[in-house]
Order: structure tokens, then sequence, then C-alpha cells
């Protein structure tokens, strides 16, 4: 078993691939341990998969597995942390906007948290203003109607310790709810400020009003989940040692 995953969901990003690969590989050289780097292209139309099977011939440590459809950021999310290794596993976005220099410090998270979340504090020039705006209001109503804190629920660059995805299920859109799923399931989840950056390569997959109605569906969701948790501790369990007759 590896040290370290991280996990990078990809559609149609094959410009943005190679500034991301040298940024972060730098980065990882710098933390000295066994890495792997799972690209999970999630059926992209342009040449996304070509631009990582170059990068694993000229590194290893690259991986990529290849979804035969688009099914979604939380299907690709799924696949890549079923194909993870690592003792600890990181999740960052491929469209360059996740800073890989914000890694170590996540990682630092863990020797003290099951699993540090992003918290865009200053999100500044990197998001138009509309987006900042009804993000901040999605937020609201997330954190109103789940009972959470989440500051920055849509940021989705995170570190996990590996217990955490242990009966981990994933269902369409709930990438965005992973911390408060681990809370949900008893995992200790911190916020931790990472450095913002706007799109270099082409254009965001999800705008303003696409997600809005799908979003609130989620969290309704989320909600009955939390609703209908299991709660329960033993207070007695006698017997049931196999070399008892």
């Amino acid at each position: 078993m590896l040290d370290l995953s991280v996990v990078i969901p990809v559609y149609n990003e094959e410009a943005s691939l190679p500034p991301l690969w040298q940024e972060l590989g730098s980065v990882l050289d710098g933390l000295g341990l066994a890495v792997e780097v799972i690209f999970v292209d999630d059926g992209s139309r342009d040449r996304s998969a070509e631009v990582v099977r170059k990068l694993r011939e000229a590194d290893r440590r690259v991986r990529l597995v290849r979804l035969k459809a688009n099914a979604g950021e939380t299907a690709a999310t799924d696949a890549g942390l079923k194909a993870a290794r690592g003792h600890r596993i990181v999740v960052m976005d491929a469209d360059l906007q996740n800073d890989p220099h914000d890694i170590p410090k996540l990682l630092a998270e863990l020797d003290r948290w099951d699993a540090a979340t992003g918290w865009r504090v200053e999100r500044g020039a990197a998001d138009p203003w509309l987006r900042r705006v009804s993000a901040r209001i999605a937020n609201f109503v997330r954190n109103a109607l789940s009972g959470e804190t989440v500051h920055d629920s849509g940021c989705t660059f995170r570190a996990f310790r590996r217990e955490c995805l242990r009966g981990l299920v994933l269902y369409r859109g709930l990438h965005r709810f992973l911390p408060t799923l681990l809370r949900m399931h008893g995992y200790r989840v911190v916020e931790v400020p990472v450095a913002p950056r706007p799109r270099r390569f082409g254009a965001s997959k999800y705008g303003v009003w696409n997600r809005a109605f799908v979003a609130f569906a989620d969290v309704l969701g989320v909600c009955w989940m939390k609703s209908r948790l299991l709660r329960y501790e033993i207070a007695e369990s006698l017997g049931g040692d196999p070399t008892e007759a």
C-alpha cells in the first residue's frame, strides 16, 4: 500500500492537464512519499485521456481510469476512490483552480483529524461575483436545512484518512456533501483555508442555474439520510466467542 493517492476527476481538460502535472509533480516530489496520481477521465470528448497516457509514459506514478461514458463528477470521484491504494487520499479538480501547494497543508491536518476539506476564504477574482453570491446563498441553505456548519461545500479539494472510505456510499451529486456524510459516520472533519485560482482554460461545467434545483434536491436527500441514521450503543454482549462450546 502507498503513502498517498491523489484522485483527479477529469472532463474535457486536455489543456489544463500538462501545467497541472508540472505543478503537482513538483509538490509530490517534495513530500518524499510513495505516491500515485489517479486521473479519472469521465467520458471526455477531447484528448484528455491521451494526455494522461503521455504523462504516464514519463512518470509511472500516473494512473488512468477511464469511464465508458460521462457519468458526472460524483461517479468519477467514486471510481477514483475505489481505485486508490494510499493510506491517505487527496481529491482535487483538474481545472487548475485548486493549488497543489495546498496539499501539504491538508495532509498535515490528518495527524489530528480524519478528514480535511478546503475552504476558499478569499475567492476574489477566482469566480465571477454572481457565482460567489450564489455560493454563499447555497451554503446558507444547505447548512440551515442539514444542521451543518460547512462554509464551502462546493470546494472539492479534500484529504482523507483511508478508513473514512469504509462503508462510504455515494449517490449522484453527493460529492459536495462528503464532509456531512463523514460526520454522520462519526469521523472528525476540519475546514482548511485554501487558495482559489481562476480557471485558465475552457469553461466551467457548472452554472448558477443548472445546478440550483439539483443541489436543493440533493440537500433534501441528505437531510432524509440524517433523519434515518441508526443511532444506538451496545449495553451488553454476552457470548459469541468461537472457543466457547
